[in-house]
C-alpha cells in the first residue's frame, strides 16, 4: 500500500440509512476525477455462515458498478453470523481481526481507500470491529450517513461525534422529504455550531426506496408463478385489492410501479390490476388456478406470486422492505451518481482529504 492512501469510512447509526448508496455515489465522483481508488467492507453481516469465502453481495456489486478488479477489492474479514458471536462470547474465537484488517490493506496500491463500516457505531464491538475502533486502527476520516428524524437524529450525531472526535468528517443527510425542511434548516445550523459538517442532503427518491420483485421474492419466500425472467423490475408502490373493481380503478390508478396484494380467488382484481402500472401481482390464500390471469401476465410480462400467509402479514412484509434493502439495481447506481452530483460537497471532502483532480489523458 502506498504511504500516502487516505483511508475514508463511511458509516452511519441505524442500519438501512444509505452508507453503501453514499458509499458508491462518493466513489463514482472520485473515479470521475480521476482519483485511483480501492473498496473495502471489513464487517460483513449473515444468519448463518454457509459459504466459506467472506464475501457478501454488497461488496461484490460495488466492485462491478465502479469496475473495480479483483485487486482492488477487500471483502470482508468477519461476517457477523450468530455462530460467530457464540464462538467468540465462548472463547472459541481468537482471532485478531484488527490485525487481520491491516495486512490485508496493506496489498493495496492506490490513492484513497474507501471503506463501509457497520450498520450502527456499535455493531462488531465485540471483535473489535465497532465503526470507531475501524477509524481509530486505520487513522480515517469518517462520513456519517443519517435518515433525518425529529427525535433522535441530533442525539445520534452528537453521540457519534464524542465518539469519533475529529475523524468524523461530516454528515450526510439522507432520503429527506419537503415536510422535513423546516426540522433542516434548524438543526443544520446547530450541528455546524457543534463542529459537525452537514456534506450533503439528498432528497427522497421512489427509486432508491424501490425493491425488486427479486427481492420481494425473497422478503415474501413467495413462489413465482409466472414471468421469472422479469424479476429485475423495481416496485416503487404498494396497493391492497380488498375492495370491488370500480373502487380498484380509481385506487389503482394513484400509484405507479406497483405491487399489488389480493386474495388469489379475487381474479376480476387481478386482471384489472394487470392493465394498470403493476410490476408485480402477490396473491395470497389458498394457491390460485386460474389460467386467465396466468395467460394476460405472460402477455404483459408481469410476475404473478404466490404466498400461503395473510393478507395483512403479507402487506407488512412489503412495506417494511422499501428502503431497507440493498442496493443492487444498475438503474439505482445511475440515479445515485447524478444525485450526488448535485447534492453533495465533493470539493470539501477532496480537500479535507488532500486530494487533487487528476486532468484526464489526451
Amino acid at each position: 500500500m502506498a504511504k500516502s492512501a487516505k483511508y475514508l469510512l463511511i458509516g452511519s447509526t441505524e442500519p438501512y440509512s444509505g452508507k453503501s448508496t453514499v458509499a458508491l455515489g462518493i466513489a463514482s465522483q472520485l473515479q470521475a476525477q480521476g482519483i485511483k481508488l480501492s473498496y473495502s467492507k471489513p464487517l460483513g453481516i449473515g444468519k448463518q455462515e454457509t459459504d466459506p469465502v467472506l464475501q457478501d453481495s454488497d461488496s461484490l456489486f460495488v466492485a462491478r458498478s465502479l469496475g473495480l478488479s479483483e485487486a482492488q477489492v477487500q471483502p470482508p474479514v468477519l461476517v457477523l453470523t450468530p455462530e460467530r458471536v457464540h464462538q467468540r462470547v465462548r472463547g472459541q474465537d481468537q482471532t485478531n481481526y484488527v490485525q487481520t484488517i491491516r495486512e490485508n490493506l496493506q496489498r493495496f496500491d492506490t490513492e484513497l481507500v474507501l471503506l463501509e463500516g457497520p450498520g450502527t457505531l456499535q455493531e462488531g464491538g465485540l471483535f473489535h470491529l465497532s465503526l470507531p475502533e475501524i477509524a481509530q486502527t486505520l487513522m480515517a476520516s469518517v462520513i456519517l450517513v443519517e435518515r433525518l428524524q425529529p427525535q433522535n437524529t441530533v442525539d445520534h450525531l452528537i453521540f457519534a461525534q464524542q465518539q469519533l472526535g475529529d475523524r468524523l468528517m461530516g454528515v450526510v443527510i439522507n432520503d429527506f422529504t419537503l415536510e422535513q425542511q423546516p426540522f433542516l434548516a434548524d438543526i443544520t445550523d446547530f450541528l455546524e455550531q457543534q463542529g459537525i459538517p452537514i456534506l450533503g442532503v439528498l432528497p427522497r427518491s421512489a427509486l432508491l426506496r424501490s425493491v425488486s420483485v427479486e427481492q420481494l421474492v425473497q422478503q415474501l419466500q413467495a413462489e413465482v408463478i409466472c414471468c421469472e425472467n422479469h424479476l429485475d423490475l423495481m416496485v416503487e408502490s404498494l396497493s391492497v385489492g380488498a375492495m370491488n373493481v370500480s373502487a380498484a380503478m380509481k385506487y389503482f390508478d394513484q400509484s405507479v410501479n406497483m405491487a399489488v396484494v389480493t386474495g388469489g380467488d379475487r381474479t376480476e382484481i387481478q386482471l384489472a390490476a394487470l392493465e394498470k402500472s403493476t410490476h408485480c401481482l402477490v396473491l395470497t390464500g389458498p394457491r390460485p388456478t386460474d389460467n386467465i390471469v396466468f395467460s394476460r401476465a405472460e402477455d404483459l410480462e408481469i410476475p404473478v406470486l404466490w404466498v400461503d400467509r395473510d393478507t395483512l402479514t403479507t402487506v407488512e412484509i412489503i412495506d417494511q422492505a422499501f428502503g431497507h434493502t440493498r442496493l443492487h439495481q444498475p438503474s439505482q447506481v445511475q440515479y445515485i451518481t447524478q444525485l450526488m452530483a448535485e447534492h453533495f460537497n465533493l470539493n470539501q471532502v477532496m480537500q479535507k482529504l488532500g486530494l487533487e483532480a487528476v486532468a484526464p489523458s489526451l
